[in-house]
């Protein structure tokens, strides 16, 4: 291969290095004028004018910005204005702020143009940009914001610990202590849970630790064979249940969560092994559980003699009150299987998810786990508790939390200012995705365009379920988007839908 590096590089090593400094250090400082914009508030003002500025080049990626003092002073507006700008375009994966050094132009910039089969709707007045965002759209971290200078300090300490202390070799199948007993504070503090170390077993992800469970259960009760899920649920776990030759019944919700009155019907047919639930944020429907009816849920338990597999999946993103307490911290919590994950604080691929349980079936899950994970992942575990007992892991959910609300707000005012009357949407208490539902009926062309957009609609969350002929749902989720790309991808459903015809 041809070296492609210049006389300079390659007599002094260092030459390259000393260059991008230099070109860092802008001698020149760029001027903002907001005189003449026609944004109603200054924040939009100056926002859209630093975005402009990164497309025009005027910007480039590894810029300093000037400090929020110094250009509020110039600009003549209130500093809190200017730091809010920056943070929301740090969100928005515009800017990046380092620590004692400023606030700079993103090195990576946020996607400029979705494209979709016939249609190709600009984000952003960029004539050259042009790549599709392929995110599953059902409720995901945005990973752009994960804080990747924690992780890689976290990361380092637990790779050097390992090696000190000479313990590469086969861990504990339910997991490291120092994570377990991270797991234990925040468990107990803030989901008020009241267990011990040997009541929590690590897992790959919350699918694992839903696996575990299946597999537990069909052991203990193969007189047992049937699951109640609920009307719409997530589609992984119910495959799972089935592989583990499980019949599948469905229980009705409406807009408190589950039917109880419904379940108790189904409870005096069936011999039912579990009831596996999603109460904090439903899955797909996004409602949450009331409490009358989760307390009525555990007493039917233990009427009844079956287990509660609760799916906590995104407990820590709750905004219009506090989160309601768990299942498993309620009385007559004996037989529910408890399970929860990090991916959705972070991301999917961290596969760091816990199950909290009685000891007979975190025993049980730890010999099935010596059978297909007998080391699990020590330097990720080691590197999350870190996080979590320096309160960083904290600190991110409650920066993310605030990010989340504003984009599931402003979701909700795009699909109602596109759709009008043609759109109903129950605002979620949290969560991380909408339920939409849409009054019209669904039409066949419409699968093989949303999924294009990587949108399900609830069919694909009801196997078997009739579907209304008037109105239909999609889930669509908003984490992962930035208002730019939120606003994109309405205004794709619209065309989707054939609104503009």
């Amino acid at each position: 291969m041809q070296n492609t590096k210049t006389v300079d590089e390659l007599k002094y090593p260092v030459f390259k290095t000393y260059m991008v400094q230099i070109s860092m250090q802008q001698p020149w400082k760029i001027r903002l004028h907001l005189e003449d914009r026609e944004e109603k508030t200054i924040f939009l003002k100056l926002a859209n004018q630093i975005i402009e500025e990164i497309l025009s080049g005027r910007l480039r990626s590894g810029s300093r910005l000037s400090g929020s003092r110094s250009l509020a002073d110039e600009l003549k507006i209130n500093r809190k204005t200017v730091q809010s700008v920056y943070e929301d375009l740090e969100a928005q994966g515009w800017l990046i702020s380092k620590p004692r050094q400023g606030t700079f132009v993103a090195e990576n910039l946020p996607e400029l143009k979705h494209k979709k089969i016939g249609v190709a709707v600009e984000l952003n007045p960029s004539p050259t940009a042009s790549s599709p965002v392929p995110i599953k759209n059902d409720g995901i971290p945005d990973t752009r914001l994960i804080p990747y200078e924690l992780f890689s300090r976290a990361y380092r300490h637990a790779l050097n610990q390992v090696t000190r202390s000479q313990i590469m070799g086969y861990g504990d199948p339910q997991g490291s202590i120092e994570l377990r007993q991270a797991l234990l504070q925040m468990l107990s503090m803030e989901r008020f849970i009241k267990i011990s170390i040997d009541n929590i077993c690590v897992v790959r992800g919350s699918q694992m630790g839903i696996f575990l469970a299946a597999r537990v259960l069909a052991k203990q009760s193969s007189s047992r064979n049937v699951i109640v899920v609920e009307q719409w649920s997530y589609p992984p776990a119910i495959e799972t249940f089935l592989s583990h030759h499980y019949q599948i019944v469905r229980v009705q919700l409406d807009q408190h969560g589950l039917d109880i009155e419904h379940l108790e019907e189904i409870l005096e047919k069936h011999a039912v092994a579990a009831v596996y639930t999603t109460p904090h944020h439903q899955y797909p429907s996004t409602v949450t559980m009331a409490m009358d009816r989760r307390l009525k849920l555990l007493e039917l338990s233990k009427g009844f003699d079956f287990y509660i597999i609760e799916d906590d999946y995104d407990h820590e993103f709750h905004y219009d009150s506090r989160p309601i307490p768990p299942l498993i911290s309620l009385p007559h919590a004996e037989k529910v299987i408890h399970i929860g994950s990090l991916s959705k604080v972070f991301a999917p691929s961290l596969r760091i998810g816990y199950v909290v349980a009685n000891r007979d079936i975190i025993y049980a899950m730890n010999q099935d786990i010596l059978l297909i994970d007998k080391q699990g992942n020590i330097i990720t575990e080691l590197a999350m508790a870190e996080l979590m007992q320096q309160g960083e892991i904290k600190r991110h959910i409650r920066k993310m939390r605030k990010i989340y609300q504003q984009r599931r707000d402003f979701t909700l005012h795009q699909f109602q200012s596109v759709f009008k009357d043609q759109v109903e949407i129950n605002s979620p208490l949290g969560g991380m995705a909408l339920w939409v539902k849409f009054k019209f009926p669904y039409r066949t062309e419409y699968a093989e365009l949303l999924n294009q957009l990587h949108i399900d609609a609830e069919a694909h969350f009801a196997e078997g379920v009739q579907q209304s002929n008037n109105h239909f749902h999609i889930r669509f989720g908003y984490a992962a988007l930035n208002e730019t790309e939120i606003s994109n991808s309405v205004s794709l459903l619209y065309d989707v839908f054939n609104f503009n015809e």
